[in-house]
């Protein structure tokens, strides 16, 4: 089944309570926090272990995120630059201010390796006194960071990138509905405004290398009054932009790291030619005209996630995102993959510290080669094992997404089994094209079908009937009506 995006909104709804809780024992995901963890946290939430000296709380850094967000990762701040160009000055939260290396809350995020979303809880990387508190870049509130300041020349380009530490604080907490009506209406001022300006710029340039960026709706869970739901949610434009100046940042540390020698990239590998064969395929099963002469890139970039055929087209290219990583190296000679495939350029994680582990290493590798200084020895010691503890989390982080929006689509369709349904068949299994995955229109579900007399017709509407239900087996299936 293609990979499914997910946002989790709202709170806690019963009775999937006690389903999700067993979920979270089978999976082996860590429960409350140690008391050591949480003495320490508190300890580095009332007094940082360190503040830096350089105080930019002058500069009005906004952040953009989901609303109901607390764990603000990253704040922004963009100008332009008197000569020419823009200025992006990107400021991430410090979470090395306040984790002391070889104690316990440093060993109890190793374990975590990334934050957690479930329908009804999230079990954070850090204690929230940290994660939701201290070291989140919320509004008002003066925090240490890692600031990143990159100057663009007037076509988006980076010219120059300075990583250094800095108190910072955040005039206001955007999200992404806001920012796009603020934008679209022309009441957002410059530094917002300009979001749209160097946002298209760094798409431009992502088209020119070869990046891709797939514009697949996202499911998302929704808490009602009385139980779950879900929805299907298209991503804003503003979305893209914002993911621009975070991709930006990521292509940064990454040619930093490659110079200095020293560092832990996000990697992916190219296509085989045979996966490019079956998405050729699909393509014509679909009546997707793909000219031999036009990249795969081009052709993503032509298609309306609105049309059936090409829905499922996009649910098919996440395929190719498959067999993504994480690489480090040391000792001055580069890895041999050294790119993301889909960012056509070397690439790396360093802007969700609160939400995964690897980013707060990513931070002090940067900061070192910025500075032309030695990288601590804790972050050394670290590098070899993060690739493999970060594999880990990943895996069941994935996990853990796939089983909940299968559990709410189960809970969800449970008294309705025997009913038939408007779907599009957006997946056939090449060697059982008989059975595939279909995407209900209402309720917002994309499930196995299975049993068909003949191949499944990709990317055509179909009627089914849903011939199973079960929220503790979080197993949905249905068949040609």
């Amino acid at each position: 089944m293609p990979r499914r995006h997910l946002r989790v909104t709202g709170a806690a709804r019963e009775p999937l309570g006690a389903v999700l809780r067993e979920l979270r024992t089978k999976l082996d995901v860590p429960g409350e926090f140690p008391a050591d963890v949480l003495a320490e946290a508190e300890q580095a939430a009332a007094e940082p272990p360190w503040l830096p000296d350089r105080d930019e709380t002058a500069i009005p850094f906004f952040t953009i995120d989901p609303p109901t967000s607390t764990d603000l990762d990253q704040a922004m701040h963009l100008s332009r630059r008197p000569g020419g160009g823009y200025r992006v000055r990107y400021a991430i939260a410090d979470v090395a201010a306040f984790v002391a290396p070889g104690g316990a809350l440093d060993a109890e995020a190793h374990r975590r390796v990334t934050t957690l979303y479930f329908p009804d809880e999230k079990v954070p990387l850090h204690p929230t006194v940290l994660s939701e508190g201290a070291a989140s870049l919320l509004p008002g509130q003066t925090c240490p960071a890692v600031l990143w300041t990159i100057d663009l020349d007037a076509d988006g380009r980076a010219e120059s990138t300075d990583v250094d530490r800095a108190l910072v604080r955040s005039r206001a907490k955007l999200d992404y509905a806001g920012v796009q009506q603020a934008i679209d209406d022309g009441t957002a001022e410059e530094p917002l405004a300009l979001l749209k300006d160097i946002g298209t710029l760094r798409e431009q340039l992502e088209v020119e290398r070869g990046g891709i960026s797939l514009d697949v709706p996202e499911q998302e869970i929704v808490a009602g009054d009385t139980a779950y739901e879900l929805a299907y949610r298209a991503p804003l434009p503003a979305d893209s932009w914002n993911a621009q100046i975070s991709l930006l940042t990521g292509m940064a540390a990454a040619e930093l790291m490659l110079t200095a020698g020293t560092g832990i990239l996000r990697t992916l590998p190219t296509a085989p030619d045979g996966a490019v064969g079956r998405l050729r395929r699909t393509a014509k099963a679909l009546h997707i005209e793909w000219p031999h002469h036009v990249p795969y890139s081009d052709l993503v970039r032509s298609l309306d996630p609105r049309d059936p055929h090409h829905a499922a087209f996009l649910q098919e290219c996440t395929t190719l995102l498959r067999g993504a990583g994480y690489t480090a190296f040391s000792g001055g000679e580069p890895p041999a993959l050294a790119t993301h495939a889909a960012v056509a350029a070397p690439y790396t994680h360093c802007t969700a510290p609160l939400r995964r582990l690897v980013d707060r290493y990513a931070s002090e590798l940067c900061l070192a080669a910025c500075a032309g200084r030695g990288v601590p020895e804790w972050v050394l010691t670290a590098l070899d094992e993060l690739p493999k503890e970060m594999a880990e989390g990943t895996r069941r982080a994935n996990t853990v997404e796939r089983e909940c929006v299968d559990i709410v689509e189960a809970a969800l369709l449970k008294h309705r089994v025997g009913d038939v349904f408007d779907a599009v068949v957006v997946d056939v299994k090449e060697r059982q094209p008989a059975n595939g995955t279909v995407q209900l229109t209402d309720p917002a579900v994309v499930a196995r079908i299975e049993g068909a007399a003949t191949a499944l017709p990709l990317g055509e509407r179909l009627r089914v009937r849903l011939t199973q239900a079960d929220p503790g087996s979080a197993k949905v299936l249905f068949a040609p009506a």
